[in-house]
């Protein structure tokens, strides 16, 4: 089964793949040449991810899925939450948001966060939600080189290291992507092949 990944993000797509393996052949909207941009004007991360699947289904007709996730936390409320993405404003990366976030924590003690992913799958025109989280802590300074987004600054529980300090292997095993997208591979694997 060809299955469109509502993204252009290349990290995310080989994370995906990665976990996906041979299930379903997964193919990107560069793949096919969507350059299109999707407004995610939602309040949710549900919303988001809806937006972003239904979006591409009715463009392509084909079966498609799409990610939204956001870093929640707890000392700021659930921020960045929806806004991780472009928490320091619009056109700024990943450094720009971790730089802002390090500066709100400044002085902060209490520095539990958890990822949050949800998947929302479009096939046949029914809509399915999956999703994935992962508890943690906002790191003093950044440490790793892996990964992307805010993976320096954040240490799962129970770990010594940042996700940007782990293996790709490591971090799909227990990241909150990779919750959410082995939730999906689960009901994949229970569809009846066409």
């Amino acid at each position: 089964m060809k299955l469109v990944f509502a993204t252009h993000n290349d990290h995310k797509l080989q994370e995906v793949r990665a976990i996906l393996g041979d299930l379903v052949d997964v193919v990107s909207l560069k793949d096919l040449q969507d350059f299109d941009e999707i407004e995610e004007n939602g309040l949710t991360l549900e919303e988001n991810a809806s937006i972003k699947a239904r979006t591409v289904f009715a463009r392509h007709g084909l079966p498609c899925f799409a990610d939204d996730t956001g870093l929640e936390v707890k000392a700021l409320d659930g921020a960045p939450g929806v806004y991780s993405a472009r928490y320091a404003g619009p056109g700024h990366d990943a450094k720009a948001n971790m730089a802002k976030l390090l500066k709100e924590m400044e002085g902060i003690e209490d520095r539990r966060a958890r990822f949050r992913t949800v998947v929302s799958l479009v096939i046949d025109g029914k809509e399915y939600l999956f999703d994935g989280e992962v508890a943690g802590e906002i790191m003093l300074t950044p440490a790793g080189v892996e990964g992307f987004g805010y993976d320096p600054v954040f240490r799962p529980e129970g770990c010594t290291e940042s996700f940007a300090e782990m293996s790709a292997e490591k971090k799909n095993g227990m990241s909150h992507r990779g919750r959410a997208i082995q939730t999906l591979a689960r009901h994949l694997s229970q569809l009846p092949r066409k």
